[in-house]
C-alpha cells in the first residue's frame, strides 16, 4: 500500500530529530510545529478517501456492517487513505499498547482489501479517558502498519492539505467537571498553553498552504444539530482561524450521526461523520446555519478531489447514498 512519508515541518528549522515510526520516517522539529506527512495523489490527478468516526466497539452496534460497506465503497472509489475523526476505542480508549481492543476493534474489523491503506487518526474525548499516549505510540504500527495517530499534524496531498487538530483539550468541562471520568492530560497540561500552541501552529500551517483545498479535521463539532450541538470553545477559538484562511471543509465526529451544515458567513462546509457504530440518539436542535442534510444513524462519508472539483457523499449502514454535495473551484458549489 502507499505509505505516507513525513517531511519537514511547515516552517524552516535548524534542528530536527529523525525517528522511525513503523515503516515511516518522521522528521520531528525541535519546536512544536505541525508534523507534515506527504501522501501523493494518484497519477490521474485525483484523490479519494473515506472518513469515519466514533467506531471502536469490537464490531458491535453495527460497526462491522459499517466497516463492510466502507470496504465496498472503498474498492469502488479506489481510495488513497482513510481518516478517523476520533473516539477510536470505547468506552475509555486503550489501557495501553497491549490492550486487545486495538486488534478487536480495528484490525479485525476493517479487513477489506480496499481499507488496507494508511489510516490518519485523531483522538476523541473517549480516547482521552484511557491511556491517550498509547494510541500515539509507534508500537501500534508493529501490530497494524495502517495505524497513524497523532495529536495535531497535517497531510500534504499535493493540491489538498489536511490539517488534523486535537480538539478535546479545548473543551473546558473535561477539565473542570469531568464527572466520573479521568482524562489523560499527559503532554497536554496546562490547558491554556497547549491550546495557544495548537492554534499558533495551525495558523502558521494554513498561512503557508498554497493548496487548492484546505480541509481541517477534528473530533468535536463546530456546528451540529444533534446531541452535542455546537462546541462553543471551537466556535470562539478555532472557527476564526478557519475563516481567516479560507478553509473549505471541517470534518468531525463526536455526534453519532451524519450531517452537512453550510456556514452562513464563510465558504466552510461542516461535515459530521460520527456514525461508525452506536447511533440513533433521537435528538435534533435547530441551527442558525444552513442545514443541508442530517441523518440520525450510522454511516460514513467519502471525499473525491481533483485540482478543481470536490465531491462529498454520505452513505448509511447499508451503503446507500443519502446525500451528495459537489463543488467546483472555477464555478460554485451546488447540490
Amino acid at each position: 500500500m502507499t505509505r505516507a512519508m513525513a517531511t519537514s515541518p511547515c516552517r524552516s528549522i535548524t534542528l530536527f530529530l529523525i525517528l522511525l515510526w513503523g515503516s515511516t520516517i518522521l522528521f520531528l522539529s525541535s519546536s512544536a510545529e505541525l508534523q507534515r506527512f506527504t501522501h501523493p495523489a494518484k497519477s490521474d490527478g485525483s484523490l479519494s478517501l473515506l472518513a469515519v468516526g466514533d467506531w471502536g466497539r469490537r464490531g458491535t452496534y453495527n460497526q462491522s456492517q459499517v466497516a463492510y460497506q466502507m470496504g465496498r465503497i472503498g474498492e469502488e472509489l479506489d481510495i488513497d487513505f482513510v481518516i478517523s475523526v476520533g473516539d477510536n476505542f470505547y468506552e475509555s480508549g486503550l489501557t495501553g499498547v497491549n490492550d486487545t481492543a486495538f486488534i478487536e476493534s480495528f484490525s479485525n474489523i476493517y479487513t477489506a482489501k480496499s481499507l488496507q491503506k494508511q489510516w490518519y487518526s485523531v483522538l476523541g474525548n473517549h480516547d482521552y479517558r484511557g491511556n491517550a499516549v498509547a494510541q500515539l505510540d509507534p508500537v501500534l504500527q508493529i501490530l497494524d502498519n495502517r495505524w497513524l495517530c497523532m495529536r495535531s499534524f497535517m497531510v500534504d496531498a499535493e493540491f489538498a492539505h489536511f490539517f488534523f487538530v486535537d480538539t478535546t483539550p479545548f473543551v473546558e468541562k473535561y477539565w473542570t467537571h469531568p464527572k466520573d471520568n479521568h482524562y489523560d492530560w499527559r503532554e497536554v497540561a496546562p490547558r491554556e498553553e497547549y491550546i495557544k500552541g495548537v492554534l499558533e501552529d495551525l495558523d502558521s500551517a494554513l498561512k503557508e498552504s498554497m493548496a487548492t483545498w484546505k480541509i481541517v479535521i477534528g473530533h468535536h463539532t463546530i456546528r451540529s444539530v444533534s446531541d452535542h450541538g455546537d462546541t462553543i470553545e471551537l466556535v470562539n477559538l478555532l472557527l476564526p482561524v478557519l475563516k481567516a484562511y479560507g478553509v473549505d471543509l471541517y470534518i468531525n465526529g463526536h455526534d453519532h450521526c451524519l450531517e452537512h451544515i453550510r456556514s452562513t458567513d464563510s465558504p466552510i462546509q461542516f461535515l459530521t461523520s460520527g456514525g461508525g457504530s452506536k447511533a440513533w440518539r433521537g435528538i435534533f436542535t435547530p441551527t442558525t446555519e444552513k442545514l443541508q442534510f442530517f441523518h440520525d444513524g450510522q454511516g460514513f462519508i467519502s471525499l473525491h478531489l481533483t485540482k478543481t472539483d470536490a465531491e462529498v457523499v454520505f452513505y448509511d449502514v447499508f451503503g446507500s447514498i443519502l446525500h451528495r454535495w459537489n463543488m467546483n473551484k472555477l464555478l460554485h458549489s451546488f447540490m
